[in-house]
């Protein structure tokens, strides 16, 4: 049986993440259930299959089937990068050292960023306010292409993600709440003021969205021909 997503599990699949520590991701993939974190550990568990760890093809098979099946986007995508890990079959995206969630910040983050632009060399993320107007135009050597731009898309899909998840609780007097709570402006501080009464559901909220975004980001970077990956995977 596995065991439910603590916020202590979580950290830890972030540091598994963050460090590329491959073995740590799997064992906590082995004991927990993938479903919720699918585009979370997408990326390290594909470093896995590709460097042959024991274990790894098996869990990208079990992650592959339940991203198709669950359908969100950016799941097919993932689904199809891990069916082509670490194997004669090359993925036809390429590889970005891009962190999903700094990149969901730009494209569905305050509109008054206006967006951003990702480093193609180094994967980096650059909100539009943090570049002066100088290095935005920056001389790029003739026949290369340093920087993707990253549009601001705005909120829809984040509020579209709320009306979502009030669909899967249980409890009808919380949905019902929440349901008034996501009316009119401050929706979404509302939201999570109300969800807060509940630390189970407001950890499952988060969750919930954190796939979302991170799906949307890495379906838009496919749209441009990327993929992300860890750092120094291919």
């Amino acid at each position: 049986m596995t065991e439910a997503w603590t916020d202590h599990a979580l950290k830890a699949l972030r540091a598994a993440r963050h460090n590329a520590d491959c073995p740590s991701l799997l064992a906590l993939l082995r004991a927990h259930d993938p479903v919720g974190v699918l585009q979370q550990c997408g990326d390290a568990l594909t470093a896995a299959v590709s460097r042959g760890l024991p274990g790894a093809r098996e869990a990208a098979t079990a992650c592959s089937s339940a991203l198709r099946e669950r359908g969100w986007p950016g799941d097919e995508v993932l689904a199809e990068q891990l069916d082509t890990a670490g194997g004669r079959a090359l993925c036809r995206l390429r590889p970005l050292p891009v962190d999903l969630e700094e990149l969901s910040s730009l494209l569905e983050g305050d509109p008054a960023w206006g967006g951003g632009r990702i480093d193609l060399g180094t994967g980096e993320c650059r909100p539009a306010l943090a570049d002066t107007e100088e290095s935005w135009d920056e001389e790029e050597p003739e026949g290369t292409e340093r920087w993707l731009d990253v549009p601001c898309e705005g909120s829809r899909d984040a509020y579209r993600d709320m009306e979502d998840f009030i669909t899967t609780l249980d409890d009808p007097d919380l949905a019902r709440f929440l349901g008034i709570a996501i009316q009119g402006p401050g929706a979404f501080r509302r939201f999570k003021d109300m969800l807060a009464t509940s630390p189970a559901q407001l950890q499952r909220y988060w969750l919930f969205s954190a796939e979302r975004q991170q799906g949307r980001a890495r379906a838009w970077l496919a749209d441009q021909g990327y993929r992300p990956t860890l750092s120094g995977d291919h």
